[in-house]
């Protein structure tokens, strides 16, 4: 395989992504990478891919696609309609239908052969009865040990693994839950958690088990059982607090600069008046705004910000941090590009938002919240370009 981009889209695509607005640069060889890095992070334990919201961003079809050529052979997507997208790119793997499965679905369920992940006595009651008038069909069984969020409670899940009556068609093919608390490695929820889990893994003894998402993995080998849930660590992003960051990064977003200006000390930028220069300054005005999940907490720090404790954003410019400079509005982004020398910057150059010199985490913590959000919530005007590089 190869990085030269003409080999990766077409000319046409290339030549829009040169002159786009806005662009987004995803890194398939560093997706793959991190896949198997958390393939051997999960020691005996099979790495499964978590490709949901659309692969957190980065794009179902080129990213499953990837991931199965690096080996992933179980997915999890968050509903139907995305196991249908992922199918064509994961022909020979299982899909795990986290959502589970609702009247009306069954005949795409069966259709694209996924694996619905069943959550609840009602989608329990509902698949017992679809089963029935089909036959066999892999399942999954979701069980709450503690987040109290989806899941049938764990002793119901432990009296249905025992119930002599229950029908001879209620065969899992994996029982799974989900840590609350596994980015935070001190917390107690953590262990307790995984001792009410090992309780139904017994339970099921002989079929596959599954507790850990990308976090999870990191808390070691006691959390790992059949199968690991990587997720945003395969694009990247930090999966445990307080702790460097090991994956490479994925995705570059860049805003192209529309206009370059002059300012004087003491005036005032972008809606407001917030923000006052302190001094004769140089700004750019880049094509991105809070349309495209640059977030208007991301704002330069004026009053407001500081008072929630933190400042603004940066951006990367040929070699120089910037500023976001005033209020982020729908569709522009200011940022104050006075320390770049005139010569290093002019309009229509791209200012890197997140990528490998401003990571994604930390611009998510700048708007005070996480990776996770930033890569899901990019708008639809960016245009794309997927590296495939050297295997």
């Amino acid at each position: 395989m190869t990085d030269d981009l003409d080999d990766s889209f077409s000319e046409m695509d290339a030549d829009a992504f040169e002159t786009a607005p806005l662009r987004l640069t995803i890194d398939l060889a560093a997706l793959a990478d991190n896949y198997r890095d958390m393939q051997r992070r999960s020691g005996k334990a099979r790495a499964a891919a978590v490709v949901k919201a659309d692969a957190y961003g980065m794009g179902t079809e080129d990213c499953g696609a990837t991931l199965y050529h690096a080996g992933a052979r179980d997915f999890f997507v968050a509903s139907v309609s995305e196991g249908v997208t992922l199918r064509p790119h994961a022909p020979e793997a299982r899909i795990f239908v986290l959502s589970g499965i609702w009247p009306g679905q069954e005949r795409d369920v069966f259709a694209h052969d996924l694996v619905p992940v069943i959550a609840s006595e009602e989608q329990l009651s509902f698949w017992t009865s679809a089963l029935a008038e089909r036959g066999d069909h892999p399942f999954a069984l979701h069980v709450d040990t503690g987040f109290n969020r989806l899941g049938l409670p764990l002793e119901d899940a432990l009296y249905l693994a025992d119930d002599p009556t229950r029908p001879a068609s209620f065969d899992p093919v994996l029982v799974m839950s989900h840590l609350a608390s596994a980015d935070t490695p001190s917390s107690p929820m953590n262990k307790a958690q995984l001792e009410s889990f090992r309780r139904v893994s017994a339970a099921f003894e002989g079929i596959e088990s599954s507790l850990s998402a990308s976090a999870g993995i990191f808390l070691g080998p006691d959390y790992h059982f059949d199968l690991t849930r990587p997720g945003i660590s395969l694009y990247g992003g930090e999966a445990v607090n307080d702790m460097k960051n090991p994956m490479r990064p994925v995705a570059k977003a860049e805003a192209r600069i529309i206009q370059i200006r002059e300012a004087g000390e003491g005036q005032t930028v972008s809606y407001g008046g917030t923000y006052q220069l302190k001094r004769a300054s140089r700004l750019a005005i880049a094509a991105v705004g809070y349309a495209d999940g640059y977030s208007r907490s991301l704002s330069g720090s004026g009053i407001p910000l500081r008072e929630m404790g933190r400042g603004g954003a940066e951006g990367f410019i040929n070699g120089y941090r910037v500023p976001v400079a005033g209020r982020i509005t729908m569709d522009l982004t200011i940022f104050d590009v006075t320390d770049v020398s005139e010569r290093a910057i002019r309009a229509g150059d791209y200012i890197e938002l997140f990528g490998p010199n401003v990571p994604v985490d930390e611009v998510a913590r700048a708007a005070g919240t996480i990776g996770y959000e930033m890569l899901t919530s990019l708008g639809l005007r960016y245009e794309r370009q997927y590296l495939i590089g050297d295997e």
